[in-house]
């Protein structure tokens, strides 16, 4: 079964399935990680997703170690670096009821990383980019994404926007200027933004416009499933008019929409929700099966993949790559039979009943995890 490819650039060709690699060094060894890395490309997977903070949840012991692990097994199997797309993305502080932490959960200030970022500066970025490089054991980065704002947004659960919450930011001029020389420097092949609002994407893209050395940006990588279809509202608008792609993560909605959490057991000792329970406040706050609508929408969901006999994990990653805007679709796996298991949706063609059924839940429960 070959795996679908999408034209992300001129020359950056992807496939529509993407690796993470977050559980790369905390829930995944090096062993695990290269055999999940083999399988992937094996099957067709050339798209690889990082950022400088992974593995999660984030701690000064095991930073940096996904883009290392990754850098490695390039290495170690004498991949070709034409053959894949590496991607990976700066990260700082989030500014949340005026206290700054990271974006897992308050398990700390990141103060391991440039003592803890707190803005997007120019310095910030340039080295950020040059430290990625070297764990990675790289020259470049096929695609360089800014993981979240540098400014208030609500996001990970929060709805609405309080104006009383902005803080002075760094410029979207110096990030792309910073973005720019490192794409004149072969540094960086091309940039995109994650997490991010309309205001966000149509602003870069303006600022973008007004200068031939800023970078234009390709990609926006946020969360699009079942239990968040938030990016069909205004976002989808202006990506399709602005040909700037989704990569969609959290597919599964953490695992979620697999079933494995409304076994009876709650599921096994070393999923995510289990394993981490109570160092990943956002995940666990944004996909909590206590919240009756939650887990009211997951079980309709669930319901509907029983009467059409598709496995769970097909129907949901199904349904997000037939999305017209999606480039690709993000996902993480820590065992092979979970990998084989999303591979396995490429095979899935949804019928516009089952479409239907879909629409009719999401109706009923619209976007329980924005």
């Amino acid at each position: 079964m070959a795996i679908p490819l999408f034209n992300l650039a001129p020359d950056l060709t992807v496939s529509r399935l993407c690796l993470g690699t977050m559980t790369f060094g905390e829930q995944n060894s090096l062993p695990q990680s290269f055999r999940l890395l083999d399988k992937a490309l094996d099957s067709g997977i050339n798209f690889f997703d990082s950022a400088e903070m992974y593995p999660v949840p984030q701690r000064a012991e095991t930073q940096g170690r996904s883009e290392e692990y990754f850098g490695r097994w390039i290495r170690d199997r004498n991949i070709p670096r034409d053959r894949v797309v590496f991607a990976t993305k700066v990260s700082i502080l989030r500014l949340t009821r005026f206290v700054y932490r990271s974006v897992s959960g308050p398990s700390g200030q990141m103060t391991w990383i440039r003592g803890g970022p707190k803005s997007l500066s120019a310095t910030n970025i340039t080295q950020a980019i040059d430290s990625s490089l070297l764990r990675a054991g790289t020259d470049y980065i096929d695609l360089y994404q800014i993981h979240w704002p540098d400014r208030y947004v609500p996001m990970f659960g929060e709805t609405e926007y309080d104006p009383s919450r902005q803080f002075c930011s760094v410029s979207i001029e110096e990030q792309l200027d910073a973005l720019g020389r490192a794409v004149v420097a072969g540094k960086v092949r091309y940039v995109g933004l994650s997490n991010e609002t309309p205001y966000g994407v149509m602003k870069f893209l303006q600022i973008a416009e007004s200068c031939p050395d800023y970078p234009r940006i390709v990609s926006v990588q946020n969360s699009y499933n079942f239990l968040c279809r938030n990016f069909d509202s205004g976002m989808a608008e202006c990506c399709n008019h602005e040909r700037v792609s989704l990569l969609a993560y959290s597919p599964l909605a953490m695992g979620l929409l697999s079933g494995k959490y409304l076994a009876p057991d709650k599921g096994p000792a070393d999923a995510r929700l289990n394993l981490f329970k109570g160092r990943y406040s956002e995940g666990e706050s944004r996909y909590d099966l206590l919240n009756a609508f939650i887990g009211k929408a997951t079980k309709a969901y669930l319901e509907i993949a029983k009467s059409y006999g598709i496995h769970p994990v097909s129907l949901a990653i199904g349904f997000v790559l037939r999305h017209p805007i999606v480039a690709s679709v993000v996902f993480g796996a820590t065992k092979i039979w979970q990998l084989q298991e999303v591979i396995n949706s490429c095979e899935v063609k949804l019928s516009p009943e089952t479409i239907a059924d879909i629409n009719k839940v999401h109706s009923r429960f619209p976007n329980p995890c924005p």
